[in-house]
């Protein structure tokens, strides 16, 4: 899953849940005597980009748990913890710690990726603008606002991702 997700570009990967996805419900809803089903842009958006962002914090979060230390657990264990509080009190807050680096990489991603619904005809701020920019032929003017506008809620999720590091990474040392 993740391999195949993480090596398709997101465009073609949402045209393909778009397209295809229209195919395959139909076929099935065919041969179970539905009538015809029409699967929304803001469907297929939203299974695309849950996709591309669960493969990629799948790898994130694997990487984060490969981060704590055995010896954590083990000592946890030995005092006669049960393994569902060590996970929850040892596992969980260290992970998290390691993790949250990689998925403010990820949300980042993940907030730039949604301008590409705009190609399956979802009326986002892309599509807006491309629209306004035709309309008036000054297409670099709305473009040059939706960038203003990515670039302020990547800012603010760079602060909220911030805030959360410093307050994970309190009693940590850097070398």
């Amino acid at each position: 899953y993740t391999t195949l997700i993480r090596g398709i570009p997101d465009l073609v990967l949402m045209t393909i849940i778009f397209y295809g996805g229209q195919i395959i419900v139909n076929n099935i809803g065919d041969s179970l005597g539905w009538d015809y089903i029409d699967i929304s842009p803001f469907v297929a958006g939203t299974l695309t980009i849950g996709f591309i962002f669960g493969a990629y914090m799948t790898e994130t979060f694997r990487g984060g748990i490969m981060a704590v230390s055995r010896g954590e657990i083990e000592a946890a264990l030995a005092f006669g913890m049960p393994s569902w509080k060590v996970f929850l009190r040892i596992t969980l807050p260290l992970m998290v710690r390691h993790a949250l680096p990689g998925f403010g990489n990820n949300w980042m991603v993940l907030a730039k990726t949604t301008a590409l619904v705009s190609v399956i005809g979802l009326h986002d701020m892309m599509y807006n603008a491309g629209l306004a920019g035709g309309a008036t032929r000054q297409p670099f003017t709305f473009f040059l606002v939706v960038a203003l506008l990515f670039l302020c809620i990547t800012g603010l999720s760079d602060l909220g991702l911030r805030w959360a590091n410093r307050r994970y990474s309190v009693g940590v040392r850097t070398v």
